[in-house]
């Protein structure tokens, strides 16, 4: 290869690359919100996901892209993993429509007369387009215009080495040729970091004779599997939810490949069949382009019925602590036909919750507390989780006497997040102590010691793990005590014995742990109603049977 013909040749994959880029960023931008509405309201059943997935990576050019929107929506529980999973493989299959463009238009047509004036247009919109939606949408036209440019420099140059250059001879025989061109399909993509890249150059080089059908199809199933690296780089310290979904990526493309390589010769005689109309460079490209969407539609094929099972296996894997802490133990959605079990389910199941909300108070009193406790989100999951459930028990159609406990169940859940959250402000404000300073006054040391009096209460208020039905004198007690603290603290402000900024501190920490005290006291009593209810319902329930 000469200088000139290397020069020519980065070249052209700079103005690809550069070209999709625009393209891409372009149409992502200029869209707006519509495609994450497609996403996010397409997807409720699974033919629905993957036409959403074909459909929005047609648009934007780039199952990356798409791929790792899927992982955003998913982190913001606006898609399950089975719903983002049928999204990843549409995004597999509409990324095959660039092989199209390069086959269709890139020998059919004069580029160069469609690409400058989609680059002039595109640069006009962008000039004048200001902070509207036509500049992004200029970018996408300018961008599409590059796209077509490189491609048209790839195609000169091949053209012109293909009858010096045969790298086909390089080729080992038999399956050994195959893999070597799998090998350079997978380095191609890793290092250009683009699929579509690896495929305009494996198409064009093809055309130009540089390598044969069977090797360009080699380096196609290669550039499938290569375009996984981009999933995998993204998911290395994010969420076990993007694990999964960069799993599911991984593991589609791998089985794909597989399944290519294994009916490689049934696949290449079928695509030379469909894409045989077109003679001379058109027909090979076209004929790739046709490999390359059966090869994609085989492994769909193969996947699809597995899908439930994917699934499950992936939310065995990548388990964070968080969603271990996260899962009901006692909410069975087949006791929801028989009220009264479903009501203990929820009981049973708010004593644990409570556990939860107390222990992270607790910490914050004793100081041992941490930003980010996976158990603060694990247990608004868990409220969810009840939340839900006390919904579908309501439409069961349950009876008056038992019905009265379910917005009771609600409440004790809102009073169980509202203790975790003053627990999670009470942390904070410790920290904050050392910035405005520790002075020990006797107001300040009372307010310790109330503090001490109430961490060495909040064991009373796990009513579900005590058999009486103690009243909950230990709250009014500590009341009293708060206001008299309250008052202690503003007469040492007013008289300068502490500084205004150490006393709103000082009254700000023992106001967070009153509001955590109120929804203790409440949690519990309506706990213990909830109980009652429940309790006597079922009661009666026996000695009508009886």
């Amino acid at each position: 290869m000469s200088a000139q013909a290397l020069v020519y040749f980065a070249g052209g994959i700079g103005l690809f690359l550069l070209g999709m880029r625009l393209m891409t960023d372009g149409l992502r931008v200029s869209a707006g919100d519509a495609l994450r509405r497609i996403l996010a309201a397409c997807t409720d059943r699974p033919v629905r996901g993957l036409g959403s997935g074909i459909l929005v990576t047609a648009l934007v050019q780039s199952s990356s892209a798409v791929t790792f929107a899927t992982v955003g929506f998913v982190n913001a529980g606006l898609l399950t993993v089975a719903q983002a999973i049928t999204v990843i493989y549409g995004a597999n299959v509409g990324t095959t429509l660039t092989s199209w463009l390069v086959a269709v238009v890139g020998f059919n047509v004069n580029l160069q007369a469609l690409a400058l004036p989609a680059i002039a247009l595109g640069m006009l919109l962008r000039l004048t387009g200001g902070d509207t939606r036509r500049a992004p949408l200029g970018d996408a036209l300018a961008g599409f215009g590059l796209f077509f440019l490189g491609i048209d420099v790839l195609r000169s140059t091949f053209m012109d080495l293909g009858t010096g250059v045969d790298l086909a001879a390089l080729a080992l025989p038999g399956i050994g040729g195959v893999l070597v061109f799998l090998l350079v399909g997978i380095l191609l993509t890793v290092l250009m970091q683009s699929s579509s890249a690896a495929l305009a150059l494996t198409l064009t080089a093809a055309a130009g004779g540089l390598i044969t059908l069977e090797s360009a199809a080699a380096v196609v199933i290669g550039a499938n599997l290569g375009t996984t690296s981009t999933a995998v780089f993204a998911a290395i310290g994010a969420t076990p939810n993007a694990r999964r979904v960069a799993a599911a990526h991984v593991i589609f493309n791998a089985i794909t490949a597989l399944v290519a390589l294994l009916l490689l010769p049934v696949l290449l005689w079928l695509a030379g069949a469909l894409g045989g109309l077109l003679t001379g460079p058109a027909g090979v490209a076209t004929t790739l382009a046709v490999f390359h969407t059966l090869t994609k539609l085989a492994g769909l094929l193969v996947v699809w019925p597995l899908t439930g099972r994917l699934v499950a296996w992936l939310e065995q894997r990548f388990r964070a602590q968080e969603e271990d802490l996260a899962r009901t133990e006692f909410l069975d959605t087949n006791v929801l036909a028989t009220p009264s079990l479903a009501l203990d389910a929820i009981r049973l199941e708010l004593g644990r919750t409570g556990d939860l909300s107390l222990s992270l108070l607790s910490d914050a009193l004793e100081g041992s507390g941490r930003r980010g406790d996976p158990r603060r989100r694990a247990l608004e999951k868990r409220l969810e989780t009840i939340a839900d459930y006390v919904n579908r028990l309501h439409h069961t159609g349950l009876p008056s006497s038992l019905s009265a406990a379910l917005p009771i169940a609600l409440r004790v859940g809102q009073y169980q997040n509202d203790i975790a959250q003053r627990a999670e402000e009470y942390h904070q404000l410790r920290i904050e102590r050392s910035t405005v300073g520790d002075t020990q006054t006797p107001a300040v040391q009372t307010a310790r010691l109330w503090q001490g009096q109430l961490a060495a209460s909040v064991p009373q208020a796990a009513v579900w793990r005590q058999e009486s039905t103690t009243e909950t004198s230990w709250a009014g007690h500590l009341q009293q005590q708060y206001q008299a603290v309250k008052e202690q603290l503003l007469e040492e402000g007013s008289r300068g014995q502490l500084t205004a900024r150490r006393m709103v501190h000082a009254l700000n920490e023992i106001s967070v742990l009153h509001r955590a005290l109120e929804q203790m006291q409440k949690g519990a009593e309506h706990y213990r109603n909830m109980t009652g209810l429940i309790t006597s319902v079922s009661t009666e329930g026996h000695h009508v049977a009886a």
